[in-house]
């Protein structure tokens, strides 16, 4: 442990397991990478999550908040910043070069909102999610442009399927994930051929926040159902998806957004069309079960797509 607290989890100092045997496969060996909000949900490493995932694949991780993980996160180092503070943004990111001696990778996953309809909270409340989902990450790819530059860097947004439809009960936070992939995109013309960025665009995902948007475990399954690949995401998922964008495999891939959503949401219309019913019928078979949606499971809208559910409009 550091005198500050920032532990290595017994880890060797590029943050790897002693147990983990020879290099990895994803070009990443020894990389810098700054996931924010890298303690809870999908970026955590116990989960394991975005973070965890670019600790095994070789990655000098340090994932930041403005609290420190409830536990000490093995392989990665913690460094507190409020990511709305573009001037605290500029320090941090000149403290892990000169720790570290680069910036390879920044994944913009900080955020998140709580369920709250547009004409409840005031303006104010919703402004605060435009924040934190939007605003932070670009000042924060401002901050860390010199240092990924000089080392051909990529960035990677954590997206939401809420940026592209609509988003009942958490408009703002939509509106911000929208906002978020144009944002990469025009970065990516504007960086290349210096810096690539691009945006995983995650679907619902299971996270230790989920039952508060789903409900129990049975609610949980069944919002799972509706998926064409029949559960949520994992947060192994998300971060699978955020190492292959930052890898060399990637490495002509720039303002992409990958969908990583099971296959996206089954079209109610299916479900009420008649004409389903009588095709089904016709052939023999049972006429298709109407699904739920996930609004009924808790009594009202569906809680965003969010890779960490429901939380604080001031933090994730």
């Amino acid at each position: 442990m550091k005198p500050d607290g920032r532990g290595t989890g017994g880890r060797d100092p590029a943050g790897r397991d002693p147990s983990d045997k020879g290099p990895s496969d994803k070009g990443l060996d020894g990389k810098v990478v700054v996931v924010t909000g890298g303690t809870r949900g999908v970026a955590a490493v116990s989960q394991p999550g975005i973070a965890g995932a670019f600790c095994r694949a070789g990655a000098e991780v340090v994932v930041c908040a403005r609290r420190p993980p409830e536990k000490p996160i093995p392989g990665s180092e913690f460094i507190p910043l409020d990511v709305r503070d573009p001037d605290a943004a500029e320090d941090f990111f000149a403290e892990v070069a000169a720790r570290r001696g680069r910036l390879d990778v920044l994944v913009n996953n900080a955020g998140g909102t709580p369920h709250r309809r547009l004409a409840e909270g005031g303006a104010a409340r919703h402004a605060r999610v435009l924040e934190l989902n939007l605003l932070a990450p670009m000042a924060l790819s401002i901050a860390a442009h010199p240092h990924l530059r000089a080392v051909h860097g990529s960035i990677v947004m954590i997206g939401s399927v809420s940026g592209s439809r609509p988003s009942p009960g958490s408009a703002a936070y939509g509106a911000a994930k929208a906002g978020l992939e144009s944002l990469a995109r025009s970065m990516a013309v504007e960086w290349a051929p210096h810096v690539r960025v691009n945006t995983v665009v995650l679907g619902m995902v299971r996270t230790e926040l989920s039952r508060l948007h789903y409900g129990d475990e049975e609610g949980i399954a069944a919002v799972g159902r509706t998926v064409p690949l029949g559960r949520l995401a994992e947060p192994a998922d998300a971060g699978a998806a955020a190492v292959f964008l930052a890898s060399p495999g990637a490495a002509y891939i720039s303002g992409a957004s990958l969908l990583v959503h099971g296959g996206g949401e089954r079209p109610a219309f299916l479900d009420a069309a008649t004409a389903g019913h009588a095709l089904r019928e016709a052939g023999g078979g049972p006429a298709p079960k109407r699904r739920k949606s996930a609004g009924e499971f808790r009594g009202s809208t569906a809680g965003p797509a969010t890779p960490m559910g429901p939380a604080r409009d001031d933090e994730r």
